[in-house]
């Protein structure tokens, strides 16, 4: 009697059906992810005269849900490697819409809060195993283009999750708000489970502290991986620091734009869904070192261009900014996925727990050079970190000719 031999799986690959399920499941999973986490951020006015607080206490329902989201990380792609990842980024985005959902119902701001800490460790599942995911299940030759993909539906993410609550907001209640943001997430959620192909390369592995501790450093030892994982601190900084306070000056003199004008600077956001998709695919085709190191001088040149009292020029100069900065993100990301040739998501975390960091460090410090020299001050002080991270280009450049991936 002959046996039955099943059919050796095969990574995904541009133009593939199973590759176009992946990366659309991924840019669900994204969208959602992201649009929960920032579906606040536009409504922290409402928030400030709702419950009579200052504007630093109103920004903790996204401080909260980022700083938690942080640490949550590596304990999210721990469990990942235990019991799968899609089961992990699944669970992450019904847990977090739940959240999300009863949020609007909170009675008194301490719940509230409570609410978006929580939503924060449930919304780490996404974005610590997303890229690990599909840096197993995509081919390398296509997983630029797939991780350019699953970064440009965190940047429709983003913005709609900053877009959507302050449009209902000018015909509703912050509560209202908050609910239709919840929902769309959680549609999003569905798209992500109703496309995802079922993992085809995953192997459980026991979890173990001693074990995961071991793998941690073993990539922190990689000074290529070590090398990425400052250059997120860097360019994650520098795009918060621009965006926390160039708000600020605009609603200053000479001028004075109302907050709902200043809010559409967001919409620039979609500039990177274009970049980030592009960067990938050139990324597959030219290899990294030519996108990155080009995106890094685009997002310099952005950078000064907002220097200008003329709006015209800070909002292109902004565009510029933004799409430099993902598509150095989105090649970046994808280069950990391809370096770590072994747990990945382990590798994938620690990138983003220094994305993150990045972000909530250099952005406070960014409000200090604010404070002190305004905004000429801030593009300095952000300026600094984009020297950092072309230093730390020049150098992967000659440190990636033996571990080339592509």
């Amino acid at each position: 009697m002959a046996m039955l031999q099943l059919p050796t799986p095969s990574a995904h690959q541009a133009g593939s059906r199973g590759y176009r399920r992946i990366t659309a499941a991924l840019v669900g999973a994204g969208l959602a992810s992201f649009a929960a986490m920032y579906c606040t951020q536009a409504l922290l006015p409402a928030l400030s005269v709702y419950y009579r607080i200052s504007p630093a206490t109103s920004a903790l329902t996204v401080s909260l849900t980022t700083g938690m989201l942080a640490l949550s990380i590596v304990p999210a792609s721990v469990l990942s490697e235990r019991y799968g990842r899609i089961t992990v980024m699944l669970s992450s985005g019904v847990a977090s819409s739940v959240i999300g959902l009863l949020l609007p119902f909170s009675p008194t701001l301490g719940v509230l809060l409570v609410g978006r800490a929580a939503q924060g460790v449930a919304l780490a599942g996404i974005p610590a195993v997303a890229m690990a995911f599909l840096a197993e299940e995509v081919h390398a030759s296509s997983l630029g283009s797939a991780m350019g993909r699953y970064i440009a539906g965190t940047t429709i993410g983003g913005c709609a999750g900053r877009i959507v609550p302050a449009l209902v907001l000018e015909v509703s209640s912050w509560r209202v708000a908050l609910l239709v943001c919840s929902l769309t997430t959680l549609a999003a959620t569905v798209v992500f489970a109703l496309l995802v192909p079922k993992s085809q390369f995953f192997a459980p592995k026991p979890v173990s502290l001693r074990a995961t501790t071991q793998r941690l450093l073993t990539h922190l030892r990689n000074p290529l991986l070590l090398k990425l994982f400052v250059l997120a601190f860097t360019l994650m900084g520098g795009f918060v620091t621009v965006y926390n306070y160039l708000g600020y000056r605009l609603a200053a003199a000479p001028f004075e734009l109302k907050p709902s004008v200043v809010g559409l600077l967001f919409l620039l956001y979609l500039v990177g869904t274009w970049t980030s998709v592009v960067a990938g695919r050139l990324a597959d085709r030219r290899g990294r070192m030519l996108v990155l190191g080009g995106a890094m001088p685009i997002t310099a040149t952005g950078l000064l261009m907002t220097l200008p009292d003329a709006l015209p020029v800070i909002v292109v100069g902004t565009g510029v900014f933004t799409g430099g900065f993902f598509a150095a993100h989105a090649v970046a990301s994808g280069w950990v996925g391809a370096v770590a040739r072994s747990d990945r998501a382990e590798a994938s975390a620690l990138y983003l727990f220094s994305y993150y960091l990045g972000g909530s460090v250099a952005g406070a410090l960014g409000g200090l050079a604010y404070g002190v020299g305004g905004w000429r001050a801030t593009v300095w002080s952000v300026g600094t970190l984009l020297i950092l991270a072309l230093l730390l280009v020049a150098s992967l450049v000659r440190a990636a000719v033996p571990v080339r991936v592509s």
